[in-house]
């Protein structure tokens, strides 16, 4: 059985194929992500805004990318959307990333306006009785708390983004994922090729998910750096 007769002996040859498939995954992850996170504040404050023309645009963006599936966004996107723009096909990385960052601001803008809902209103109200603007209030405020409780479920986010990147293989990107095809469809093996990106994408996601705790630990209201806990024990032991 193929299973028992396991040869990695196939994917050391194609290693360079891996490590570059590694570094067009994590780009494309990382190039999303960000333009996401931006795109996700101004939609997120768009959906929160009492202004109609800034509220129902940015609730039908949030509506169409998070209802559509990923993979038609990105054929979209790239056989359509970019072609009619520039003409011609820009190439899978301006396609993909675009998709990304498109379908993660959607879910991003989510997350940021459920965090500012989630901080209490009368901290706002109180800025604004002392004189406050309240795009000063929002920016010095309301969001450095609501970022403390939006860092979980944007972690998430970034951990399904690295996944889901993998769909842009479908527009013939040299991802992860295309590596494994080009293995398995040189060596008609599928065990190997398809094991190693399981076990990379596996590699990653414990990666991120790691800085991602890290981050969420440093933002945490309980959390005293190891010098100050240091300083901290030394005083109360002299005191």
């Amino acid at each position: 059985m193929d299973f028992l007769n396991i040869r990695f002996d196939i994917i050391w040859d194609y290693k360079d194929l891996f490590i570059r498939g590694i570094g067009v995954t994590l780009a494309l992850t990382f190039v999303g992500y960000l333009s996401g996170i931006v795109l996700g504040l101004f939609i997120g404050m768009g959906r929160l805004s009492k202004k109609w023309w800034l509220h129902y645009p940015s609730k039908l963006y949030i509506d169409f990318f998070r209802g559509t599936p990923l993979l038609v966004q990105i054929l979209l996107i790239h056989l359509a959307l970019i072609p009619t723009i520039f003409g011609q096909s820009q190439g899978f990385f301006v396609s993909g990333a675009l998709a990304l960052a498109l379908n993660c601001g959607a879910y991003n803008a989510e997350i940021i306006r459920a965090g500012i809902q989630s901080i209490d209103k009368g901290q706002m109200e109180a800025a604004r009785s002392l004189g406050m603007p309240g795009s000063i209030a929002m920016m010095y405020i309301i969001l450095p708390q609501a970022l403390r409780r939006m860092v979980p479920p944007l972690g998430n986010e970034l951990i399904a983004l690295l996944k889901d990147s993998s769909l842009v293989t479908v527009i013939a990107a040299n991802d992860l994922l295309y590596a494994g095809k080009v293995v398995a469809g040189a060596y008609f093996r599928f065990w190997e090729p398809y094991i190693t990106v399981a076990i990379l994408y596996l590699m990653l996601t414990y990666v991120f998910t790691k800085v991602i705790a890290y981050v969420e630990r440093r933002l945490s209201i309980d959390y005293v750096p190891t010098e100050r806990r240091m300083f901290s024990f030394g005083r109360s032991r002299g005191g």
